[in-house]
């Protein structure tokens, strides 16, 4: 599975845009920084003065002409610097701008050997394409930290939940340095959908990767790829993606029809994850006594040894909102 050329030309179209926006940016920030401070113009304007003197002298043969160079560039930066500050503007406010400073707004990073690879940035574009997760975006416009709420929850069911969103709050706050993953189970409605939701927000505010399945379209793009011949590059990319997003999201775990197929991919996802340290968070309305019968011993004991696993009870939020929004006010 790759892009289109329409897909792949409207990612890059995107990053052009960026770097116009920026570069505008910082057109305007250099005039307030000279209609300011007027010797940093003349400062500015002395550097190509300076690179092309010395350029003339290594030119000639003085072997020294490279490092006065450095020497006097690095006299010029200290001074713009101080006149930036003494003018109460930020040291680095003239530096390059860049939404993303690790491709400079390219997509693409340059490795070692000369060859490019896909800036993180670049594939978070591209699994929103692949993937189309608008279910995701959907959701987490709705369903976040800033729309949570406790007051459908009491006593032990409180309790449970106000457990778990810590747990969420953690995981989204160490995800970068910790490997962890989550599973949630429970009654219907009880906000497990709507936690994976909270922790896909944060992680892709973050600028992680975040790929989000529900079980049963999960395992029938996986049953289509693999059962055609003619799809084994696509199975290969799918394999690729699914293993290395920075979190799966599984949702809705025991929704699909279980077969030998399913048992045998979710374990191998699981495994593979596990093994290259990616988180995975899974929700279901299984209990686990049904999560070991449905699944093989190794799918259960992978979850129960390798995820946090968070119990969440209570009434059916989505059946009990529905009952208020058809409540004529009294």
């Amino acid at each position: 599975m790759a892009l289109n050329n329409t897909q792949y030309e409207s990612i890059m179209r995107g990053y052009e845009h960026t770097r116009d926006r920026n570069r505008h940016t910082l057109e305007l920030r250099r005039a307030q920084a000279y209609a300011s401070i007027p010797q940093l113009e003349d400062l500015d304007r002395s550097v190509g003065s300076i690179a092309t003197a010395k350029a003339r002298l290594l030119l000639a043969g003085d072997d020294s002409a490279m490092k006065h160079l450095h020497t006097s560039l690095q006299e010029i930066s200290q001074k713009r610097t101080s006149l930036l500050s003494e003018a109460g503007f930020p040291a680095d406010y003239l530096e390059p701008i860049y939404d993303c400073p690790a491709c400079k707004d390219t997509g693409y990073l340059q490795k070692e050997d000369g060859s490019r690879e896909k800036c993180s940035c670049f594939r978070r574009q591209e699994i929103a394409y692949l993937y189309e997760q608008s279910n995701i975006q959907d959701m987490i416009a709705k369903e976040n930290f800033s729309t949570l709420s406790y007051k459908y929850y009491q006593g032990e069911d409180l309790e449970r939940f106000q457990k778990a969103v810590k747990i969420c709050e953690d995981f989204v706050q160490n995800f970068k340095q910790d490997y962890h993953n989550l599973f949630f189970y429970g009654t219907v409605g009880t906000g497990k959908s709507f936690l994976s939701g909270c922790i896909a927000c944060e992680l892709l505010k973050s600028g992680c990767s975040v790929i989000y399945f529900s079980a049963s379209a999960l395992f029938d793009t996986l049953a289509r790829y693999a059962f055609d011949a003619k799809e084994k590059d696509a199975l290969s990319c799918f394999y690729k993606d699914l293993y290395n997003c920075d979190l799966l999201i599984i949702d809705d775990l025991g929704t699909e029809v279980t077969n030998t197929f399913v048992t045998s991919q979710l374990f191998s996802c699981l495994n593979e994850r596990h093994m290259r340290r990616h988180s995975t968070v899974i929700s279901t309305n299984l209990s686990l006594e049904e999560l070991r019968d449905r699944y093989s011993d190794r799918v259960f004991s992978r979850i129960t040894s390798n995820y946090a696993v968070c119990k969440l009870t209570g009434p059916d939020i989505r059946m009990y909102k529905k009952r208020a929004a058809n409540t004529p006010n009294s």
